[in-house]
C-alpha cells in the first residue's frame, strides 16, 4: 500500500513562487499576443504608365507613409514604367478617350497629338512646381514606401532589373501581392 496521497506535493513539483512567476510570464505573454497593433497597412496596385496614372499611386503612396501608414505599392504591366528610371521620365499622356481633355478626340487622333498634350501637362506641372515622378518616387522610398515590381511583367516586358530606380524591390510575385492586400487596411487599384 502505498503512503503517497494524489494531493501531496512530489518532491521536484515547482514551489509557489516558480507558479507565479510563470503565470506572470504567461499574461505577459497574452497580453503581448493579444494587443492591438497600432500600425495601419496601405497596398497600392499601379497598373498604368501614363504621365497622368503615375501620380495618383505615388501622391497616395507619400501621403499614407507621411500619415504612419505603412505602405506597398506592387507595380504590374505598363504600371511597371513608372519605377524603370528612363522609361519614367518619358511618360506619355493620351489625349484619345480621354474627354476632360481640351481636345476633341477627332483631334486627338490627328498623329503626334500625345506628344502636344503630354508637352502642354508637363508645362503645367513645371508651372505649378510639382514634384517629378522621380521626386516622388525618392521621397516616398525615403518615408519607407516600398515599392513592388512584377517579376512575371519585367519577364513579360524583358526589363533588365538593374534599370529599375535604388530601392525598389524586384521579383515579387502575384502571391506575395495578394498577401499583402490581404493584410492591409486599405487596398486600392490604380
Amino acid at each position: 500500500m502505498s503512503t503517497d496521497t494524489p494531493d501531496a506535493p512530489s518532491d521536484d513539483a515547482p514551489s509557489r513562487a516558480e507558479l507565479a512567476a510563470r503565470v506572470d510570464e504567461l499574461e505577459d505573454a497574452l497580453a503581448e499576443a493579444t494587443a492591438e497593433d497600432d500600425s495601419k497597412k496601405m497596398s497600392i496596385i499601379a497598373t498604368k504608365g501614363t504621365l497622368d496614372m503615375a501620380y495618383p499611386p505615388l501622391i497616395l503612396a507619400s501621403t499614407a507613409a507621411a500619415f504612419g501608414y505603412e505602405v506597398t505599392v506592387f507595380h504590374t504591366f505598363w504600371g511597371l514604367d513608372i519605377l524603370h528610371e528612363e522609361r519614367s521620365k518619358n511618360l506619355k499622356l493620351s489625349s484619345v478617350g480621354n474627354p476632360n481633355m481640351p481636345v476633341p478626340n477627332a483631334v486627338a487622333a490627328i498623329p503626334g497629338m500625345d506628344r502636344v498634350t503630354t508637352k502642354m501637362m508637363e508645362k503645367k506641372i513645371a508651372d505649378n512646381d510639382t514634384a517629378t515622378i522621380e521626386e516622388l518616387l525618392e521621397t516616398s522610398l525615403d518615408m519607407g514606401v516600398e515599392f513592388q515590381a512584377c517579376q512575371m511583367t519585367i519577364d513579360l516586358m524583358d526589363y533588365d532589373e538593374a534599370d529599375f530606380y535604388d530601392g525598389v524591390t524586384t521579383g515579387v510575385g502575384a502571391a506575395t501581392a495578394l498577401q499583402d492586400m490581404a493584410d492591409a487596411d486599405i487596398q486600392l487599384l490604380v
